[in-house]
């Protein structure tokens, strides 16, 4: 019998699903909060601007065990989001959402600073133009901004799903590493490592990589074409 039938004969692919899982839900927030968050950083002032960007991009800057400690006092019993979500019966810690949450955290600045920059290029006459028509800020957005930088809310809705997939730190703190719930394929890679057996931790490596390489090879095709359709 071949080795890699007897490899494969029982193997857990669960962590595949819950990165899937994890990632799939997490980019939807980050969609939606990334546009807002850009959105409403591109209107402040000088000053405010530089304050929301510190913020919403300290993510991409502190260590993952970092951003994942934050979370985990953040949804702990002893701080009042956490008691919150313990006392209706939810609590967050080490569950499923807790992946998700950690995702979402890690992969937002991706998808704000690309449509933050994109939002910004955008010709200001297009966006005068829709307030003598008398469209307001909210239409400007939905009518006149996102049609014109779609390209890079797609590419940073891509590379956050990218970084969602990939992350560790923040989850395996926060949500730790439960087969089938919280293990992602970057947890399932560490334990494996950590237990001796290289030939899984060797499969999740390549799987992960090749979930990334198609990621940006796609991105990259994309905006070719694009700048080749404007040429």
């Amino acid at each position: 019998m071949p080795d890699f039938y007897l490899f494969f004969q029982d193997f857990d692919w669960r962590p595949l699903f819950v990165s899937l899982k994890t990632a799939g839900t997490a980019v939807i927030f980050v969609f939606f909060f990334g546009i807002l968050a850009a959105w409403v950083t591109a209107q402040a002032s000088k000053r405010t601007k530089n304050w929301l960007d510190a913020i919403f991009t300290l993510p991409m800057v502190l260590p993952p065990t970092v951003v994942g400690f934050f979370l985990l006092v953040i949804f702990g019993r002893n701080f009042p989001i956490g008691k919150f979500f313990i006392d209706v019966g939810f609590p967050i810690i080490f569950s499923w959402p807790a992946t998700v949450i950690a995702a979402a955290v890690v992969s937002f600045p991706l998808m704000y600073k690309t449509v933050r920059a994109s939002f910004e290029q955008v010709n200001p006459d297009l966006l005068n133009a829709g307030r003598i028509l008398g469209f307001s800020e909210l239409k400007i957005l939905l009518k006149v901004l996102l049609p014109v930088s779609w390209p890079s809310v797609a590419a940073g809705t891509v590379l956050s799903f990218a970084r969602a997939i990939g992350e560790f730190g923040a989850t395996l703190f926060v949500a730790g590493n439960f087969p089938g719930t919280t293990q992602t394929m970057p947890i399932a890679v560490y334990f494996a490592w950590s237990g001796g057996d290289m030939q899984v931790a060797g499969f999740w490596v390549i799987m992960i990589s090749i979930f990334s390489f198609v990621i940006v090879f796609g991105i990259n095709k994309a905006i070719s074409k694009m700048n080749t359709f404007r040429a």
